[in-house]
C-alpha cells in the first residue's frame, strides 16, 4: 500500500464501480435494514472480539458501501484505507450473516463490491496482489509453469505406480468423464496430493484427466476484488475443459474453488445465465458417491479409531451444499464421529477465508483472534482429528492447534481414504521374486 500512498484517488472509476452495481438488489439491502443485530450474532469476528459493535456486518456494510453510496464516490485515500481495514481485515465473506438477516441481506456481495473499489485505486492486501500477479503470468496464483506442473505430475505417477500397479496420471486426455482441477499449493508444495487422488481414481476405475493448463481452480483474483481477472481465471479452466471434450470440471478439496467455478465464475466469466458450461463437482460428493456405491470399500480394521469431528468449509458446506455428503463420508472412515455445534449450513468460518491465508503476516493476529469460535468448536467436542475438505480450512485449523493447543491432527478427505480403502488385488504391485535372494555376504 505505501506506494500508493501519493496517488490521488480516481473518483470516476469509482463511480463507475458504483454506477454498475446500483442495481435494485444493492438498493433494496442498503435501504431495509433495520440495525436488528441479529446478522452481529452470526458474525465470528463479532463474537470473537468481545462483540465489538463495529464489528456488526450491518456497521461494516453502512461505514463502507454506504458511505460510499452516500457521498457518491467522492472519497480521499483516508476513507478508503478504512474500507480495506474492513473488508479485508473484518470479514472473510463467509455469508452466515445472511442466513440470520430477517431480509435475507447478503453482506458478502456488498463487502466484495467495496473490495472492488479499493482494488481500482490500488489497495490490495499485498499477498493477494502477488497472486493476481501470477494469475495473469501464468494461470495459476503460484506462478508454475505448465512444463513444471506436467513434470511434477509425470514424478508423482512413477513414484505411486510402484505402490499401486496400473496408476497412471492422464494428461489432456480428450473425452475424459472428470477433469480434475486442483490448488495450485498442491503441485507447489504438496505433490502428495495429487498422488492420493491418482490412487482414489484408480481403484475407484474412473475415467479422468488433468490440464496442462486451467488446472488450478482457485480464484483469488475474486478476493482481492479483480472481477475481469477472476472472470478470466475461471475461463481458462472452462475454456480447457471445452476444448477437451470432457462431460465435468471436478473440484479438488478446496472451497472457495467451488464457489468460484460453480457459483460465481459464470456471472464473472460472462455467462449471463449464472450457468457454468458443464457441470461442476467437488471431490466431497465423488469420494462420497465411491464409497457409498462401493467403488471404493474402506477396511474396517482401518477406520479412524479415534473421536473424529469434521469441518465445514463455508464454501463447501454453506455455500455449496454439501454438508450432508460430508458427514455420511466421515462416517463410512471413522468410528467415533462427534459433530461441532453448531454444524452444517450453520457452522462457523474457520476464519480462514475470504483471501486472509494468502493474505499474509499482516493480518495473522486477527485471523488467530477471530479464529478462536472455531477452536473452540473443536475443543468443545473432546476430538482428536478434524477432517477438513478444503485448503485454507487446513492451514487455518492447523495454525489454530497450534495457537490454542488443541492437540488435534488435521486430515483430508484423500488422507484418509488412501490409508483405509481396501486395495483389489489386480491393482496390488507384483512382488519381485528375486527381491531377497542372494543371502549375505
Amino acid at each position: 500500500m505505501n506506494e500508493v500512498l501519493e496517488k490521488p484517488v480516481d473518483t470516476k472509476k469509482i463511480k463507475q464501480i458504483l454506477d454498475a452495481n446500483d442495481g435494485a438488489r444493492i438498493k433494496t439491502w442498503l435501504s431495509i435494514c433495520s440495525r436488528c443485530g441479529l446478522c452481529a450474532e452470526s458474525c465470528f469476528f463479532y463474537l470473537a472480539n468481545n462483540r465489538d459493535p463495529k464489528l456488526s456486518p450491518a456497521y461494516k456494510v453502512k461505514n463502507t458501501l454506504g458511505e460510499l453510496y452516500k457521498r457518491k464516490g467522492d472519497v480521499d485515500r483516508e476513507f478508503l484505507e478504512k474500507c480495506y481495514d474492513i473488508v479485508w481485515g473484518e470479514c472473510t465473506t463467509c455469508k452466515r450473516c445472511s442466513l440470520f438477516c430477517p431480509f435475507g441481506i447478503d453482506i458478502a456481495t456488498m463487502i466484495s463490491t467495496v473490495r472492488t473499489v479499493c482494488w481500482s485505486q490500488g489497495i490490495v492486501p499485498e499477498g493477494l496482489t502477488r497472486t493476481s500477479e501470477f494469475y495473469r503470468d501464468t494461470g495459476n496464483q503460484m506462478g508454475m509453469s505448465s512444463e513444471d506442473f506436467m513434470e511434477t505430475c509425470s514424478w508423482m505417477a512413477d513414484e505411486t505406480g510402484e505402490e499401486l500397479r496400473g496408476l497412471t496420471i492422464p494428461m489432456d486426455k480428450p473425452g475424459a468423464k472428470y477433469m480434475y482441477t486442483v490448488n495450485a499449493r498442491e503441485p507447489m508444495y504438496y505433490p502428495q496430493d495429487i498422488a492420493m487422488a491418482a490412487k482414489i481414481f484408480t481403484v475407484a476405475e474412473e475415467d479422468w484427466t488433468l490440464p496442462s493448463f486451467g488446472w488450478d481452480c482457485t480464484n483469488l483474483a475474486m478476493f482481492a476484488g479483480d472481477r475481469a481477472l477472476a472472470g478470466q481465471v475461471v475461463k481458462n479452466m472452462y475454456n480447457k475443459a471445452l476444448e477437451l471434450g470432457v462431460q465435468n470440471i471436478l473440484i479438488t478439496e478446496c472451497g472457495h474453488a467451488y464457489r468460484s467455478a460453480a457459483f460465481e465464475g459464470p456471472y464473472l466469466a460472462g455467462y449471463q445465465d449464472g450457468k457454468p458450461p458443464l457441470p461442476i463437482v467437488h471431490s466431497v460428493k465423488l469420494f462420497y458417491e465411491y464409497v457409498r456405491d462401493g467403488r471404493i470399500k474402506i477396511d474396517p480394521d482401518k477406520m479412524l479409531e479415534e473421536p473424529v469431528t469434521y469441518q465445514d468449509p463455508c464454501n463447501v458446506s454453506r455455500n455449496g451444499g454439501l454438508w450432508e455428503e460430508g458427514r455420511a463420508l466421515v462416517r463410512y472412515l471413522a468410528k467415533d464421529f462427534r459433530d461441532m455445534s453448531p454444524n452444517k449450513d450453520l457452522n462457523h468460518c474457520c476464519g480462514g477465508g475470504g483471501g486472509y491465508i494468502p493474505m499474509g503476516p499482516e493480518f495473522k493476529k486477527r485471523r488467530m483472534i477471530s479464529g478462536r469460535i472455531k477452536a473452540e468448536q473443536i475443543k468443545a467436542t473432546g476430538a482428536k482429528i478434524v477432517i477438513v475438505p478444503c485448503h485454507n480450512c487446513f492451514d487455518q485449523i492447523n495454525d489454530l492447534n497450534k495457537e490454542y493447543q488443541l492437540g488435534v491432527k488435521v486430515l483430508s478427505f484423500k488422507e484418509v481414504i488412501c490409508e483405509s480403502m481396501v486395495i483389489p488385488e489386480k491393482f496390488q504391485p507384483i512382488e519381485d521374486d528375486n527381491e531377497g535372494e542372494g543371502g549375505e555376504e
